[in-house]
């Protein structure tokens, strides 16, 4: 490689078809093309419509490439991304995303014509793109497989070997989601993780001999506030955190595709009003409930000046950011959790997917916040344990300061921008060392 080679990339970012994958690769976006690199982010349509708008001065350097999503019969129209997918069809989801390989194979075989001026250097996958490194592959492009979640999840997962590697033929149900991993991890050269060693150092360091490949860190593409987007209802929601005293509310928010049903909704709202805390809760309403049937019977009256509910999008970062905001319950999604740590919030932990367990796991190691304790053989939660967790770390006593105090060392790590952009610079330099 030489060293000296500043000439600007073409970098080519397919995301997954979910919020937790799209947000974070425009993060990236916005990094790689502050440094003068050029962006090709390919996604749908509607996908493309709901993302914040990019900064301005980077608008000329970012291209989104709109590839219409194939129709599949018992898939609802404008179903693009997994948070509009009823229950039961996320297969036929995969089955429309397939759909996508021909148009972004004529993508890049465009891309990559003798005399075109957009000749790209490095494709980034997801993990399903199975068929996306392929193409980039056949292309003799370098391909990074994006790795966005925590490095202790990379680590407990790692490979899938064994059994899980005897049968690698696909059926007509299109591959497994093993196989669109190993299919997708075959074909790329190097993995780059959202991570960075400051806030994993006891994972990030096993991942190369895991997986038998670089593995680059681009950390944790912690997302600003001054660029979320704006909704109807965020003037309202902002006025009320106004008038809360500092540092007295729980901003409760569990992602679009929390599997909630009513009875848990309930048990959660009940140990909301049972703690006696402030509380603004940003609930979207899970796909078959009615409206009517997701909160019990006179609670917003009963919790009413100390508690809001608010339906529907909500500005999360400026939330996070208020100053009477004192703690973050939480799914423990890898962005949810960043987002937290990044304003210096202890957490309130309640994960539902083996994930989000992990995050949860690694945040109470590190004694930012208790998870909501769960019983029995379906790991089901009540309301007095989620009135414990959230007086444990609400409390003005030692536990709760400690939490507090632990939540703010971590805040200087991912608030540290001068160390993740260095993350990102070196990531470039990787990419340049297969160029």
């Amino acid at each position: 490689m030489d060293g000296a080679d500043s000439s600007p990339l073409h970098v080519v970012i397919i995301p997954w078809l979910a919020f937790g994958h799209l947000l974070p690769a425009l993060e990236l976006a916005e990094r790689l093309a502050s440094r003068g690199h050029r962006v090709s982010f390919v996604s749908t349509p509607r996908n493309i419509s709901r993302l914040r708008p990019v900064a301005p001065s980077l608008v000329p350097l970012i291209e989104f490439v709109a590839l219409p999503l194939p129709r599949v019969d018992g898939l609802p129209d404008g179903a693009e991304a997994t948070s509009d997918i009823p229950p039961g069809k996320a297969e036929l989801h995969l089955k429309a995303f397939d759909g996508l390989a021909a148009p972004f194979s004529a993508f890049l075989d465009a891309a990559c014509a003798d005399g075109s001026d957009k000749k790209v250097d490095s494709v980034i996958v997801d993990s399903f793109h199975y068929w996306a490194a392929a193409a980039a592959h056949g292309r003799k492009v370098p391909c990074v497989l994006s790795m966005t979640y925590s490095a202790a999840t990379s680590a407990q997962y790692g490979v899938p070997r064994g059994e899980c590697r005897e049968s690698m033929a696909v059926d007509e149900l299109g591959p497994s989601v093993i196989q669109r991993f190993l299919l997708t991890f075959e074909k790329c050269n190097l993995l780059a993780h959202r991570s960075c060693f400051e806030l994993e150092p006891e994972s990030m360091p096993l991942l190369p001999e895991i997986f038998g490949k670089p593995v680059i860190p681009v950390g944790l593409l912690a997302p600003s506030p001054a660029g979320e987007g704006h909704g109807e209802h965020d003037e309202a929601v902002l006025s009320w955190l106004d008038k809360q005293p500092p540092k007295s509310i729980v901003y409760v928010a569990f992602g679009s595709e929390a599997p909630l049903t009513v009875e848990q909704l309930h048990e959660i709202a009940l140990g909301l009003e049972l703690a006696g805390t402030g509380f603004l809760w940003a609930l979207r309403k899970p796909n078959g409930i009615l409206e009517a049937d997701i909160l019990p019977s006179g609670f917003e009256e009963r919790t009413r000046g100390r508690g809001l509910v608010a339906m529907g999008w909500v500005p999360q970062l400026r939330i996070l950011a208020h100053g009477s905001v004192g703690a973050f319950m939480t799914h423990c999604g890898w962005s949810s959790t960043i987002e937290g740590v990044l304003f210096g919030h202890p957490l309130i932990m309640m994960p539902f997917l083996g994930e989000q367990c992990i995050n949860a796991r690694l945040m109470e190691r590190k004694r930012v916040g208790v998870q909501v304790a769960r019983h029995g053989n379906d790991r089901s939660f009540d309301r007095e344990g989620v009135t414990r967790a959230v007086q444990a770390v609400m409390s003005e006593e030692e536990g709760g300061r400690v939490f507090a105090s632990n939540a703010r060392k971590l805040q200087e790590i991912v608030a540290d921008k001068e160390r993740q952009d260095r993350y990102i610079d070196e990531f470039v330099q990787c990419i340049r060392s297969y160029r």
